[in-house]
C-alpha cells in the first residue's frame, strides 16, 4: 500500500466522545444542558472519534495574562505562554542560522506540509471535522477495540457521570504519567485478549488492566479508582510486574516512572484543596465545577489557565529538579545554548517545553468534555507537544540536520549504549540523554515547528476545509504524530526508531 493510499473507513456513528449526555449536578451547573446518561450503545467508535469542536460558540472569556518574568521569571516560565514565546525565539535564531546543534533548511518545509496533508485527506474525509483532538483516549481503542466503552459499560447504572468522569481521569492520569517512551524493544502481552502491543499504545493497555486489577486503588468498595494510598505502597517490582518488564523485556525509564507515581501519593496529599481528602486525581473535577470563573460562565466552561494552574502547582513536586529559579523547580525546563541573554536575566537562557504536563492536559479534557459536558476556554495556548514522533518528523524529511560533530557524538553514545546494554546493532541512529543541548534544542525547535505547520496545513486544505480550520490539536493527531511515526517506519523499517534516540529516564517523553 502506497503511502498515500485510501485506509478503509468505518461507517460514522455518534459515540461517548461525541455526545452531550450527563446526569444531573443541579440546574445551577448544568445550565440546562442535557441530562442523558451515557450508554454502552453511544460508546465511540475508533474511527469515529471525538471533533473536538463544541456543539455552540463558547463565549468570549478574558483570560489572565502570564506573570512578568521580570518580577516573576519563575512563574512565567511555569506558564504556557513561556513555551511558546521561547520557542520562538530559538525558530529566530534557527532563520539566522545561528543555531548550535542544527543546520534548518525551510526550502524543505513544504515537502513536511504536502506530506502531513496528504496523510490527513488519506485517514479523513473532508472537511475533516471528524478528527478528534490529541489526547490519550486514542491509543485505548488499538486495533479497533473501544476499551474505555467497555470499561464504562461495566459500571452499573448508580454510577453517575461525575464519578464515572472521576474514574476516567483516575486513569488517564496514571497512564499519562507511565507513558514516557518505551523503548523499542518493550512489548506487552495483554492478559485479556494475548496480543502483543508496544509504544505508547501497549502502555495503555497495561495501564487500563493494571488498572482494573485494582493495583492503583486503596478502596475496598471501588478498585476502579486511582488513590494516594494505592500510590504510596507501589514499588519497582509492582510496576515492573504490572508492565511485564524484565530483563528480557526492557522497559526504558522504569525507576523513573515508578518514583513519579510515588511522588504523586505526596503530591494529592499535599494538594487537598484539588484532590479532596482521599487524594483522588479524578477528585479535580470538582475543583473545576466550583471554580469561581467556571462558575461566573453562563454555560460550563472553564478557563483552561485553571486546568494548567492546578497541573502544574500540585505536580511541580514529582518532577526530578533539573532546572530552578529562586529555589522553584521549573519541571520540563532546561538551559538551552542557543537563546541569548541579556546582562542579568539568566532566565532567558532557559527553555521551557512542559511536554508530559500538557499532554495530561490535552488527555484530561477529553472525558471531563465527553461525560460532563465541560469545555475549556483558552486551548489555543497549549503548544505542540515536544517529543520525539513529532520532532522526528522535521529530521527525516530534511528541515533540521545535526551538525557534523554532534552527528559523530551521537553515534559514538549510540555505539556505546548498545555494547553496554548488550542490544545487537540492526539500524544505527545518533543518541544523547535527554538533558543534553542537542536534545533540548530539537524540542524547542519542534515546538516553533508545529506552530508553522499548522499553517501551512491549514493553508494546503483550504479547499477542502470548507471555511474551517484545523485546530493544532488535530493536527497533532492526524498529521504530525503520526507522520513521525510513519516516516520512522519507512527509513528505519526494522527498529522504527526516531532519528534521533534519546535515552529517557522515563519522566520527560
Amino acid at each position: 500500500m502506497g503511502i498515500f493510499s485510501r485506509k478503509q473507513k468505518s461507517p460514522r456513528e455518534s459515540g461517548i466522545l461525541e455526545s452531550q449526555s450527563t446526569t444531573s449536578f443541579g440546574s445551577s451547573t448544568f445550565r440546562g444542558m442535557g441530562n442523558n446518561r451515557v450508554s454502552a450503545s453511544s460508546m465511540l467508535t475508533p474511527s469515529t472519534p471525538l471533533s473536538p469542536m463544541p456543539p455552540f460558540k463558547i463565549p468570549k472569556i478574558d483570560l489572565p495574562r502570564p506573570p512578568d518574568p521580570l518580577l516573576d521569571p519563575a512563574g512565567y516560565l511555569r506558564s504556557l505562554a513561556a513555551v511558546r514565546d521561547r520557542a520562538k525565539i530559538l525558530m529566530e535564531r534557527a532563520e539566522e542560522n545561528a543555531l548550535v546543534h542544527f543546520d534548518v533548511d525551510m526550502n524543505k518545509f513544504p515537502d513536511v506540509v504536502t506530506f502531513v496533508a496528504g496523510l490527513i485527506k488519506r485517514d479523513h474525509d473532508a472537511p475533516f471535522q471528524d478528527i478528534p483532538s490529541h489526547g490519550r483516549y486514542q491509543h485505548f481503542c488499538v486495533g479497533g477495540r473501544d476499551r474505555i466503552a467497555e470499561l464504562l459499560s461495566s459500571w452499573p447504572d448508580s454510577v453517575d457521570n461525575t464519578e464515572r468522569c472521576r474514574r476516567l481521569v483516575d486513569l488517564f492520569f496514571v497512564s499519562v504519567l507511565l507513558d514516557a517512551g518505551a523503548g523499542t524493544t518493550w512489548t506487552y502481552k495483554s492478559v485479556e485478549n494475548g496480543k502483543i502491543y508496544k509504544r505508547s499504545e501497549g502502555i495503555a493497555i497495561a495501564s487500563l488492566e493494571m488498572f482494573k486489577s485494582g493495583i492503583f486503588s486503596a478502596s475496598p468498595s471501588n478498585k476502579h479508582q486511582v488513590d494516594k494510598v494505592a500510590l504510596g505502597a507501589l514499588s519497582v517490582a509492582k510496576i515492573a510486574s504490572g508492565m511485564q518488564a524484565d530483563g528480557d523485556n526492557e522497559l526504558v525509564g522504569l525507576e523513573g516512572r515508578t518514583e513519579l507515581l510515588v511522588k504523586l501519593s505526596d503530591a494529592l496529599n499535599e494538594h487537598s484543596e484539588f484532590y479532596g481528602a482521599d487524594g483522588r486525581p479524578g477528585n479535580m473535577i470538582d475543583y473545576l465545577l466550583s471554580h469561581p470563573a467556571t462558575q461566573a460562565s453562563s454555560v460550563l466552561i472553564v478557563p483552561l489557565p485553571v486546568l494548567w494552574t492546578v497541573l502544574m502547582e500540585s505536580l511541580s513536586s514529582i518532577w526530578p529538579t533539573r532546572t530552578a529559579i529562586n529555589g522553584v523547580p521549573l519541571g520540563d525546563a532546561w538551559t538551552c545554548e542557543a537563546l541569548p541573554t541579556s546582562g542579568p536575566n539568566t532566565w532567558e537562557s532557559i527553555l521551557p517545553l512542559h511536554n508530559l504536563t500538557q499532554w495530561l492536559a490535552y488527555s484530561l479534557m477529553q472525558p471531563m468534555q465527553s461525560l460532563l459536558n465541560m469545555y475549556f476556554a483558552g486551548t489555543e495556548l497549549l503548544t505542540g507537544l515536544p517529543e520525539y514522533r513529532n520532532g522526528g518528523l522535521f529530521v527525516d524529511l530534511g528541515v533540521l540536520t545535526l551538525k557534523e560533530n554532534d552527528m559523530a557524538r551521537g553515534l559514538a553514545n549510540y555505539g556505546a549504549y548498545c555494547k553496554h546494554s548488550g542490544i545487537k546493532v540492526v539500524e544505527v541512529a545518533p543518541m544523547f540523554e535527554a538533558s543534553d543541548d542537542v536534545i533540548v534544542e530539537w524540542r524547542g525547535l519542534t515546538v516553533a515547528l508545529l506552530d508553522k505547520l499548522l499553517e501551512g496545513v491549514n493553508e494546503a486544505l483550504r479547499p477542502e476545509l470548507d471555511g474551517h480550520e484545523m485546530t493544532l490539536a488535530q493536527l497533532l493527531e492526524a498529521g504530525s504524530w503520526k507522520g513521525g511515526r510513519e516516516i520512522a517506519e519507512i527509513n528505519r523499517p526494522n527498529t522504527k526508531e526516531p532519528p534521533i534516540l534519546v535515552e529517557s529516564d522515563g519522566t520527560v517523553f
